[in-house]
């Protein structure tokens, strides 16, 4: 499940060097209101104007994850996304999505995919979630957990590896991202990580095989 870390950081100084630098390279009088208007929309940080409830992926649930799980965004313009985060959640979907919707756990993932294939969304992808320990990997990947143990096979089942992988060729094919072991990873190899999920039971192969063949599907 994502790290207890927080992202605290709203690196408001950025915002102010890249407005200021914009500003003094073009001159004040000569940079127009709707340019500093979209300057600013495209930095971290801001909550940009969305459809309440709205999913981005189509037949998911949607339960919001307390604002303090994760950090306003308005990516892939301000963060290029290019991975996928797989983890899973060491307890049942219920007690999953009470621990997002809890402002003390300080962590939560995009997406939660059930046993049966119930796909719940959380945070938008447009948004950095905190889910991954790391900073930087949270910034540039869509985290998605799964519904189980790490040491206990069973509770990968059919219905859980086609949802997600059909969920994840759609992030793929939303951001450009090659299906691949280089940008599907596990939570386990996201540097500085103490978590070893999704585990030895987690079918890497069954798994990329079923992303691929949903994402050809799409194009």
């Amino acid at each position: 499940m994502g790290e207890k870390t927080g992202d605290s950081d709203r690196r408001i100084g950025r915002r102010a060097l890249l407005i200021g630098g914009a500003a003094a390279a073009v001159g004040t009088g000569l940079l127009a209101r709707d340019e500093l208007a979209r300057l600013y929309w495209r930095l971290p940080g801001v909550r940009r104007a969305r459809v309440e409830g709205a999913v981005d992926f189509r037949g998911a649930r949607w339960v919001a994850a307390s604002e303090e799980n994760f950090r306003w965004a308005d990516r892939p313009d301000d963060y290029g996304i290019d991975l996928v985060v797989i983890h899973v959640t060491q307890g049942d979907l219920g007690s999953a999505v009470k621990a997002f919707e809890d402002p003390g756990h300080r962590a939560a993932a995009h997406y939660i995919v059930g046993k049966e294939g119930r796909v719940t969304q959380m945070v938008r992808e447009l948004d950095v979630a905190y889910h991954a320990g790391n900073r930087s990997y949270n910034e540039r990947s869509v985290g998605i957990e799964h519904e189980g143990f790490v040491d206990r096979p069973e509770d990968f089942t059919d219905a859980m590896y086609a949802a997600s992988a059909r969920l994840t060729a759609a992030v793929c094919r939303r951001y450009g991202i090659p299906v691949d072991r280089e940008h599907v990873i596990g939570h386990v190899e996201v540097p500085g990580t103490d978590h070893t999920d999704p585990g030895g039971h987690w079918d890497w192969d069954r798994y990329l095989r079923l992303v691929a063949q949903a994402r050809a599907a799409m194009a």
